[in-house]
């Protein structure tokens, strides 16, 4: 029997709190979900970062999903390894490495798309569609700069 968590009533009434029990709890369903194609959420969002702006470089991938560049690094090794994305040497500035995903990187990432919008699905459901769509616009206002 796994242990009842434990609350605070100063913790329990926190945004922040909540938000962040929240984000652990999509993130695991996201995580099961994306499990049997062997990759995490973190790793997602690279490929579609790098499919949405073909040639960027690692630089503005890591700032763009506020990952540590060494953390990126290490991603991007794993997806290069795996054969679903290419890096090279920058024309423009040698320093940076630039990204563009493979045909088995697109494929997979086609394949991955429908695990993360049922999760989102699910999501909707449970807390209704206006909510969700709430959830969207306020979510959107807070992470805009």
């Amino acid at each position: 029997m796994a242990p009842a968590l434990l609350a605070s009533a100063d913790m329990s009434q926190s945004l922040i709190y909540r938000i962040r029990r929240t984000q652990l709890m999509v993130f695991k369903d996201v995580s099961r979900r994306l499990a049997a194609f062997q990759i995490g959420p973190s790793q997602f969002f690279v490929l579609s970062l790098i499919e949405a702006n073909p040639g960027a470089n690692q630089l503005a991938i890591a700032q763009s999903l506020s990952i540590e560049r060494a953390g990126l690094g290490r991603l991007v090794d794993q997806l290069e390894r795996r054969g679903l994305v290419q890096r090279s040497t920058s024309a423009a500035n040698r320093r940076y490495y630039v990204l563009y995903l493979t045909e088995a990187g697109a494929e997979l990432l086609g394949r991955l798309r429908p695990a993360i919008a049922e999760s989102e699905e699910e999501l909707a459901v449970r807390i209704g569609p206006n909510c969700f769509r709430e959830l969207q616009r306020t979510l959107g206002r807070l992470g805009d700069p």
